[in-house]
């Protein structure tokens, strides 16, 4: 298990409404095709945390590349206002942080997690709004 954060480009709070839900279902679509779970999520207005467990046979640098690539692509290409923010073709910042949480309890994970949760989105299941 892996908790990982990365953030918006200038950490600009763009992933907001309808923003912030079409990124929520991208990173859900990367991590079905990849065979991820997400254990706890939350996608805020300028960063992304997730919780996961994944197969061995993937790095979770492969993971955050394909993720951030194909979040970032879809989202300037169907939000046009992405692209007066963002020159170029990115919207994530470069790099992530992602942790083990071998001997982190999940329990303090899921704590740490549900303190950045939107209480309006207690229908959303493992991937939350902020």
């Amino acid at each position: 298990m892996v908790h990982i954060v990365w953030v918006t480009k200038y950490r600009y709070p763009v992933l907001q409404g309808n923003i912030q839900k079409r990124c929520r279902e991208l990173v859900m679509q990367v991590c079905d095709a990849e065979d991820v779970r997400i254990l706890k999520g939350v996608v805020s207005k300028d960063h992304v945390h997730m919780h996961i467990e994944y197969p061995p046979k993937l790095s979770v640098s492969n993971f955050v590349k394909r993720v951030k690539g194909r979040t970032s692509r879809i989202l300037q290409g169907e939000f046009p206002e992405l692209k007066k923010r963002y020159w170029g073709k990115h919207s994530w910042a470069i790099g992530y942080g992602a942790w083990t949480t071998g001997n982190v309890t999940e329990e303090l994970v899921q704590e740490y997690l549900e303190h950045h949760r939107n209480p309006s989105n207690k229908d959303l299941g493992s991937m939350l709004l902020e």
